[in-house]
């Protein structure tokens, strides 16, 4: 995996102090984006979203659910706490203690990852796939399950298809009876879609 920072994220502390971060923020010079800034008129990517996670996700873990719809940018903003899941084949240990994290001990296939801006995040469809399980569990992901489907014309059949080959998911029924209603009646409804800046 590529570890050469990003020219247009700013972490605190790095090459800018918190006080001067802060003050260039306040003058309109650079925006938030994630845990890092960017400058104000570049354009906010993908490949910026993951980068701006590198500070304390590791190489052994992939940014998941709530937190890979974000940085595929179906999600406005990202989530108060970041989701990852262990990479399987990644280094072993014990997870990490971070209060920005909510690490999910099993291990997620490679087939259903890729790196972006140096992070591992879970592919369009295994991060639809894992929204549309959370349903069951009350967890509030219809926003981003529209918007992923706006932006992704045929991912509701794409992420049928990685429920049909993971084993040992919870609420896999389920979400595959809803995958199936979604890929049958089509798009979302308009207006609905990947955030741009």
């Amino acid at each position: 995996m590529p570890d050469m920072p990003s020219p247009f994220l700013y972490f605190a502390g790095d090459r800018l102090s918190i006080a001067e971060l802060a003050s260039a923020r306040l003058d309109g010079d650079l925006v938030e984006i994630g845990d890092a800034y960017m400058p104000a008129d570049a354009v906010e990517t993908r490949e910026l979203r993951a980068a701006s996670l590198t500070a304390y996700v590791s190489d052994a873990l992939a940014v998941i659910r709530q937190s890979a719809a974000w940085v595929h940018g179906a999600l406005a903003e990202p989530p108060t706490r970041h989701t990852v899941q262990r990479r399987a084949g990644g280094a072993r240990g014990s997870p990490p203690v971070d209060l920005r994290l909510v690490c999910r001990e099993q291990p997620v296939s490679s087939d259903d990852l890729e790196c972006i801006g140096g992070v591992w995040v879970s592919t369009p469809a295994r991060t639809l796939a894992d929204l549309v399980r959370l349903r069951p569990d009350g967890e509030d992901v219809d926003r981003a399950i529209d918007a992923m489907l706006a932006a992704h014309p045929g991912l509701a059949t794409d992420a049928l298809e990685v429920l049909t080959r993971t084993r040992g998911l919870r609420f896999k029924r389920p979400a595959m009876t809803e995958l199936r209603r979604r890929a049958r009646s089509g798009s979302p409804p308009d207006g609905v879609g990947i955030r741009t800046r």
